[in-house]
């Protein structure tokens, strides 16, 4: 069956249609990795835009339960060079079948190249897959409502055991990024973002990790100071979505980038170590560097492609931020450490409660 992607641009282009059989919208962008599909559409970041996919087959080993990110597909369609119709191996869904469980569309035979091109050149904008043969409407504006239904008396779920008692800032978390908590023996409260200051503390938590996220971090402006007030009292770390939010807490201000990082090879320097590493990214905003002046914050990690802001630390709390996926999923392990910096300081604030 014939489908059609549309752009805001005017550009369209024809492809095959499988997956889900309604239309779909979205912001259109582009992922670079050559291996982590299952994890890039199933990753909350990702909520309601189109992917797509730079590495021209796509599908070759399936979909795992093991691998995803989150209970669903999360983004709002799929755009692919090639789609991998062979075996997988046991256990395993189709990508193919694992789009049409959740009704989101799939178009393959599109010249990849071409549209991510085109994505480069006019910047993310809004787009529309569709079989061929539906009418074409006006593209709605971009939303950035992700957070609105999130009620504050939402349930706090709690998850492993261990000496550490970390609450999670659901802004729509990874569960790599709870994984790699309960790995290191922590106890996790998955903690919504509206949650009051008299019910976070009533937890006796012992540090907080700002999860990532979708959309614009201004969306989440109305707790931004609650936000603060919590990252002064605790041992805190934030997390692509979490690092743009606990930036603006301290006032610094964030901007959209023309096209985003997404891709699992993104170089960032260490400015303490000097060290460069590769790094996972998915996001549209990145803190503005002239913003950083007039906040008590420092810069820790910067883009070596373009100079962007990768990370914040401050000077005198136990505060460290990154835009970047420490735990990948997909992408290197290079920063996995940074998990193990936060705990340590969240015990050393522990054992200072403690011998108080």
């Amino acid at each position: 069956m014939a489908g059609m992607l549309s752009l805001a641009n005017g550009d369209s282009f024809k492809g095959r249609w499988h997956g889900g059989t309604a239309p779909a919208h979205g912001e259109i962008v582009f992922f670079t990795g050559m291996t982590g599909y299952e994890e890039v559409l199933t990753d909350p970041s990702y909520k309601g835009q189109i992917v797509v996919f730079s590495y021209p087959l796509i599908g070759q080993y399936g979909v795992r339960a093991a691998h995803v990110q989150s209970d669903n597909i999360q983004a709002a369609g799929i755009v692919v060079a090639e789609l991998y119709d062979g075996p997988v191996r046991k256990g395993a869904q189709t990508l193919a079948q694992f789009a049409k469980s959740a009704d989101v569309p799939v178009l393959s035979g599109i010249d990849t190249r071409s549209l991510i091109q085109a994505i480069r050149e006019s910047g993310t904008m809004q787009a529309r897959m569709a079989e061929a043969s539906t009418p074409p409407v006006h593209l709605p504006p971009a939303t950035n409502d992700f957070f609105t239904g999130q009620r504050e008396e939402s349930a706090i779920a709690t998850y492993g055991e261990g000496a550490l008692h970390i609450g999670l800032i659901d802004f729509h978390y990874k569960s790599s990024i709870l994984s790699e908590l309960l790995k290191r023996e922590c106890r996790v409260s998955v903690i919504p973002h509206t949650l009051s200051s008299e019910q976070l503390d009533a937890l006796q938590l012992d540090g907080l990790l700002f999860s990532n996220g979708p959309g614009d971090p201004a969306a989440l402006a109305q707790w931004f100071g609650v936000y603060r007030d919590w990252a002064e009292r605790y041992p805190s770390f934030g997390i692509c979505l979490g690092h743009q939010v606990l930036a603006s807490a301290f006032g610094a201000k964030t901007a959209k980038l023309p096209f985003g990082h997404r891709g699992a090879n993104h170089p960032v320097v260490n400015l303490k170590t000097r060290r460069v590493s590769m790094s996972s990214q998915n996001h549209s905003y990145v803190v503005e560097a002239g913003s950083i002046d007039a906040t008590p914050l420092t810069v820790l990690y910067q883009n070596v492609n373009d100079g962007s802001i990768e990370g914040l630390c401050h000077p005198e709390l136990p505060i460290m931020t990154v835009q970047f996926h420490p735990e990948a999923a997909p992408g290197p392990a290079d920063h996995l450490e940074l998990f193990s910096h936060f705990l340590a300081a969240a015990l050393e604030k522990k054992k200072v409660k403690i011998y108080a």
